[in-house]
């Protein structure tokens, strides 16, 4: 059986090498890794890629960014070629970048099975382009692996065959569960001036937080006013440091510190050692509910709610009062008991390689 796995930006890198290494020592099965390099990330290093146990891409289309129309028409009209010479029994695709739903199109025109890791998430808001994504990648997707209960439901109301559906857990708690013995060797608390559990997390992105000038600056006004009680370090994209300073705003408050983006290992043993997390995040979200870290999710919903139901997210939208007043209940010591969500043990990658021995032995 020949795989082709499609990843687009890090996340992506993530959530296949679990499932990657889970395959490997399956009997008669061949693996292809594509990036479609939708997004480039300088902190993808050769160690980055050892650390999760993947090699480097077998092929990289070298999309880059633009448009979302125009990424995925490019991913698109690229895939098609690499389907084509590589003539692939199954191709899986992760998450709900453009890079899943260009190449689920380009394999339903070519009648190439498709595999959706991290199927059935829902925010149930059309304005963000990732439900778009998820919803037509779930469409098109012949098999469905869920990281949770409430996806497999998402799924069977929105008509998808119950046969197609494998409840696996979470492929992005399995790279997690892998790295933490290494999360040791990381220097970055210390290296940033901070102190274990007596500091905060901010990592902001989404657009409806950074791309609207009134709203990231009241954003950075409530984090200066949390920063007076709680040291704050902000790994800060270049883009949203440009909007930063197309504000004007101050980015010299000792206690509200922001630094260029960080390196896998250095970002997870900051979330670990951290009094609060906030952010826009999705994979944050899961992350800080597995380590127990509260975490305020700057967003009026989620496509996660298990990290809400049973986890140590508290959705804030965009009340920025509520923030503050979130913060102030953490650090009172005010914080609710966590659980982490059945199948968040590790082994969805494991699981995923079962289902695919099994369905293409029918």
């Amino acid at each position: 059986m020949h795989i082709l796995h499609v990843v687009g930006a890090r996340p992506n890198f993530m959530k296949v090498a679990p499932v990657m290494a889970a395959l490997t020592d399956r009997p008669k099965i061949s693996q292809v890794l594509v990036h479609t390099g939708q997004h480039y990330d300088v902190n993808m290093s050769d160690i980055f890629f050892q650390q999760l146990a993947i090699p480097a891409p077998d092929v990289n289309l070298d999309v880059g960014s633009s448009s979302h129309a125009q990424q995925t028409a490019q991913i698109m009209s690229r895939f098609e070629a690499v389907v084509l010479k590589h003539q692939p029994d199954l191709v899986l695709v992760y998450g709900d970048v453009n890079s899943t739903v260009a190449a689920a199109l380009v394999c339903a025109k070519l009648e190439v099975r498709v595999g959706h890791v991290e199927a059935g998430l829902r925010s149930f808001d059309r304005t963000m382009p990732e439900e778009i994504n998820r919803l037509l990648t779930d469409q098109l997707a012949d098999l469905l692996f869920t990281p949770s209960a409430d996806g497999d439901a998402n799924l069977l109301r929105e008509g998808v065959a119950a046969e197609k559906i494998h409840l696996v857990g979470n492929v992005i708690i399995d790279t997690l569960v892998h790295l933490l013995p290494a999360v040791v060797c990381s220097d970055a608390t210390t290296r940033l001036y901070l102190k274990a559990k007596g500091y905060g997390l901010v990592t902001l992105h989404r657009p409806s937080n950074v791309d609207e000038p009134a709203m990231l600056r009241q954003i950075i006004g409530a984090l200066a006013q949390i920063a007076a009680d709680l040291p704050l370090i902000f790994p800060v994209h270049p883009r949203t440091r440009q909007k930063l300073a197309a504000l004007s705003l101050p980015m010299d408050d000792p206690r509200l510190q922001f630094v260029d983006p960080l390196g896998y290992l250095d970002f997870l043993a900051l979330q670990r050692n951290a009094t609060v997390v906030i952010t826009d995040s999705g994979g944050v979200q899961e992350e800080t509910t597995y380590l127990g870290v509260p975490c305020l999710t700057v967003r009026e919903n989620t496509e996660r709610p298990v990290t809400v139901t049973l986890g140590t997210n508290t959705l804030i939208g965009r009340d920025l009062h509520r923030l503050r007043k979130e913060t102030q209940a953490i650090l009172r010591g005010e914080i609710r008991q966590r659980h982490i969500p059945p199948l968040w043990d590790g082994k969805a990658g494991e699981r995923i390689a079962n289902v695919i021995a099994s369905w293409s032995s029918r």
